[in-house]
């Protein structure tokens, strides 16, 4: 590497591997709506991704989330997408328990039903995406969804999504950059 490219003066410090997570942003916060067949739950998932250009994703949880049994059961849910205008209601979401809580009228959300799936969409979030389990890879509390419906409100204002880092604090996504036409060759078609 050529001394132009580098810049500053301060040498790397080393990192404690226990954060090493940090640095490595997943896909954006999600609510995942689940119903055991009695009733529907919510929980917050941080740690998401996207697998391919096909409609699989893949989020991270295990027994330790009350609506696990739900999602092993009934083998669906809803990937509901809340923008940073919801952040207080993710993080609150996220700290409760629905053994104990109703969340949907502990956060005064509004449960709607989808077209595919029995769990809810959640009507105050930009988008909903309905998902079947395809598989639950139990050693990484790894659960791999299949997308079967999607919804998304065009008149929604808020359209910045959150991003855990992992230590108490988010990311908003920010301005986009353009790239479409460098990158061409390697988009599906209609993307």
């Amino acid at each position: 590497m050529s001394a132009a490219h580098v810049t500053g003066g301060a040498d790397m410090q080393t990192l404690e591997l226990s954060k090493a997570f940090t640095l490595i942003e997943p896909g954006p916060v999600v609510l995942v709506t689940t119903h055991d067949g009695h009733v529907p739950n919510i929980m917050t998932i941080s740690w998401t991704m996207v697998m391919d250009f096909t409609p699989v994703f893949a989020i991270t949880t295990g027994a330790w989330n009350h609506s696990f049994a739900a999602l092993s059961k009934r083998r669906e849910c809803v990937l509901a997408i809340p923008t940073v205008d919801l952040l207080d209601t993710v993080v609150g979401i996220g700290t409760c328990s629905g053994r104990d809580t109703d969340k949907f009228s502990r956060f005064g959300l509004t449960a709607m039903p989808g077209k595919s799936v029995k769990a809810p969409l959640i009507k105050e979030c930009l988008a909903n995406i309905e998902c079947t389990v395809a598989d639950i890879i139990d050693r990484h509390g790894i659960v791999v969804l299949e997308a079967v419906a999607a919804h998304i409100d065009p008149e929604r204002r808020e359209r910045r999504t959150v991003h855990a880092v992992g230590d108490g604090t988010f990311i908003v996504d920010g301005r986009k950059f353009d790239r479409r036409t460098m990158m061409a060759s390697k988009l599906p078609p209609g993307v």
